[in-house]
């Protein structure tokens, strides 16, 4: 299918493993014009190899709002604009209630939430502007139903879903869309660096290059009347009716 984006440009964080590279080559195979960052300088240039297309790699943090919004710009410098918005990052340590103390939450809440937020402002106004973008924000099954031991991250990430879903109602007239889209289990190395080998083994994973594909369609001229969106890829894993 021809996605109608050839030619678009978009600035995918976190873009140099896992899903965020997934996302950023699954674009440049459309004909985006993609940057990237990452804070590794070896690693970055590596994914950016990998995306190819002219991707172009940007050396940046996002897991401060200062950072993040430092991405954006640099990708608008680079491409001379930002049509489509990938916001991602790692995630926060693993903890439970218990072991996590409160101090470790607002590290966790700027690196998952208020990342988005920053990348959004930096972005979204010109968008509107120009009367066409898309945000698809890339953040986690969690959202729906938690998963065990990431306390950190269910609660940044159900944050960020709530201002992605208000942000999609006051853009929608302007031609931008927002949607998020949840992952369940995919063969990264963040899933890697959670379970041990025998966990794993016993374990039903997507492919992140599949989920790649998922995104790409969002930012599509087909799915312009899809917006304020959280579409769970899980492989079924999530068992709600709703």
């Amino acid at each position: 299918m021809e996605l109608g984006i050839s030619g678009r440009r978009a600035a995918v964080a976190a873009g140099t493993s896992g899903l965020g590279l997934a996302s950023a080559v699954a674009l440049a195979a459309e004909g985006v014009h993609v940057a990237i960052c990452g804070r590794d300088p070896e690693r970055l240039a590596a994914a950016a190899a990998t995306v190819g297309h002219g991707c172009v790699p940007i050396h940046a943090d996002v897991s401060t709002a200062a950072g993040a919004a430092g991405f954006v710009d640099a990708a608008c410098d680079a491409l001379g604009a930002v049509d489509i918005l990938v916001p991602n990052a790692g995630g926060p340590p693993p903890g439970t209630f218990a072991s996590t103390p409160v101090e470790a939450y607002p590290d966790a809440l700027d690196l998952n939430l208020m990342s988005v937020v920053a990348m959004c402002k930096a972005a979204v106004p010109a968008m509107q502007e120009r009367r066409w973008g898309r945000v698809v924000a890339i953040t986690s099954l969690s959202v729906r139903q938690p998963i065990a031991q990431l306390i950190l991250s269910n609660t940044a990430r159900a944050g960020a879903t709530a201002f992605l879903k208000t942000l999609a109602l006051e853009v929608a007239g302007d031609g931008v869309t927002v949607n998020s889209v949840q992952p369940g289990l995919h063969r990264t190395p963040r899933v890697a660096d959670l379970y041990d080998e025998e966990q794993l083994a016993s374990m039903r994973m997507g492919d992140a290059a599949d989920f790649g594909q998922v995104v790409a369609f969002l930012c599509s001229e087909q799915a312009k009347f899809t917006t304020g969106v959280q579409l769970h890829v899980d492989g079924g894993a999530y068992a709600g009716l709703l």
